[in-house]
């Protein structure tokens, strides 16, 4: 079988050049101009590569935009665009890099470190010995720079030459100093800050001793000392604290913005010992004389009998330099000696401890009590001792402790009372002792306008601090 072949149908000659121009054209125009869809495609992944978004939200991850996208690649004019904003990008990309500070050699700070001196932190920037010394002798106030603490910082300013124009230091939060270069020397300036004055309450319980649950408190070492003071005729801190016992204070809180620089006065404060409440109030008089009462006006100051025994006379002086009628030799005299009949009556100087009752060498029978934590008498030679007295006990003050004997080293019937302050033996006769009168009539309204405020602020306090603790 013989196959046959279809040919192809034949167009004229003139169809097939007029076709080829259309397709020419067309593919010309495709070149040029793109795609509806690709614009929009193009349009829409510029927006978001705005955004900084890397994938192009609500459109699926094929091949074909992957082919898009490649189209759009492939633009000139989106390589343009493309190119711009690849710098923009770079640019904002880079960090700004900010600009170091040049400093200034002639502006140099030292701190003070162990073993430094004076001569040693001016060497530290160049400076000799012998501006120390002009430094130092400018004035007597400028003599203050050569107590040095560790920490702290000078600020040296320097002249081109390297030599001192000027000093400032920072002593504390409430004074610093500074030194001028003059044509004369140096000008020294002491500059203080006057700090702001709050009312601040503390209040404590003690587990083991004062210092400790005062510092839990927040109470400085000074305040705690205060403490101890204002309460230390009614109360033997070394003896009497017992735990559970408890203390309440109001007092001054210095501060500077929002940082406490110092603290003042005890303006109030409460102390329960072994049940007992005692009760402090600042108060200062119209006169200006400051010192603590009760709540109720009477003085926290016990006053102390200056003569223990009544119609007695002044056999001898305190002297540093008396020879002694027993051992005939010089010898310190560090009391007073009261002349009486034997068996008169000797009364306790205050309301005190006893810390002994007995035999004490050439004192014989001896009595010494306590009064508070400052005030110490002795009362010496006696005959024996009151009923109830004795070693570990108190007494009141005025109350009858023993009477007038010669036992010890004694040449007659009398008593050797001596009186202590913080230790030393001082003149009963002469030392100017703590007075207890209670506050002038004229006085008691006023310190009662100071005293009710006080007392009500620390009753606030101490109820608002118990109901939060049962929270």
């Amino acid at each position: 079988m013989t196959s046959t072949t279809k040919a192809p149908p034949l167009y004229p000659k003139t169809h097939i050049i007029a076709a080829s121009g259309v397709a020419a054209l067309l593919s010309l125009a495709l070149l040029v101009f793109p795609s509806r869809e690709v614009e929009a495609k193009k349009t829409f992944l510029n927006l978001d590569m705005d955004n900084g978004s890397e994938q192009v939200q609500g459109l699926p991850n094929t091949a074909a935009d992957s082919t898009d996208q490649q189209v759009e690649s492939d633009s000139p004019f989106a390589q343009i665009e493309g190119s711009a904003d690849t710098q923009n990008a770079q640019q904002s990309a880079e960090p700004e890099v900010a600009a170091t500070p040049v400093e200034d050699p002639r502006n140099k700070t030292v701190t003070v470190g162990n073993g430094d001196t004076l001569s040693t932190v001016f060497s530290k920037v160049g400076l000799s010995a012998n501006t120390v010394h002009d430094v130092i002798n400018s004035s007597k106030e400028a003599k203050q720079l050569s107590r040095l603490n560790v920490g702290q910082e000078l600020q040296f300013r320097l002249s081109e030459d390297g030599q001192l124009e000027g000093l400032h230091s920072k002593l504390s939060d409430l004074e610093s100093v500074t030194l001028s270069k003059t044509d004369k020397g140096y000008d020294f300036k002491r500059e203080l800050v006057k700090p702001d004055v709050r009312d601040a309450y503390a209040h404590g319980v003690i587990n083991s001793s004062l210092f400790v649950s005062a510092k839990r408190a927040g109470l400085s070492h000074n305040l705690t000392m205060d403490l101890a003071n204002i309460f230390g005729y009614d109360i033997d801190f070394a003896m009497d604290i017992r735990e559970g016992d408890e203390f309440e204070v109001i007092y001054q809180d210095k501060v500077i913005g929002d940082k406490t620089v110092g603290t003042g006065n005890i303006l109030s404060a409460r102390f329960t010992n072994r049940g007992k409440t005692f009760t402090a109030v600042r108060y200062t008089d119209k006169q200006g004389n400051v010192s603590y009462y009760d709540a109720d006006g009477n003085s926290m100051r016990k006053a102390f009998i200056r003569t223990p025994v009544d119609f007695a006379r002044i056999s001898s002086r305190f002297s540093n330099g008396r020879k002694h009628p027993i051992l005939n030799k010089i010898r310190a005299h560090k009391g007073v000696d009261y002349a009486a009949p034997r068996g008169t009556p000797i009364k306790a100087a205050g309301d005190g401890k006893v810390i002994l009752a007995g035999r004490k060498g050439g004192y014989g029978n001896t009595i010494v009590l306590q009064h508070g934590s400052r005030y110490r008498t002795l009362y010496a030679h006696m005959q024996g001792f009151a009923k109830g007295v004795r070693t570990g006990g108190s007494v009141k003050q005025g109350q009858i402790i023993g009477y007038i004997g010669t036992t010890g080293l004694s040449t007659g019937p009398h008593l050797h009372y001596e009186f202590q302050v913080n230790g030393t033996h001082v003149d009963p006769l002469s030392q100017k002792l703590p007075m207890s009168d209670p506050i002038a009539r004229q006085e008691k309204q006023r310190f009662m306008q100071v005293s009710k405020p006080l007392m009500a602020r620390m009753d606030q306090e101490k109820a608002t601090m118990l109901a939060l603790n049962k929270r």
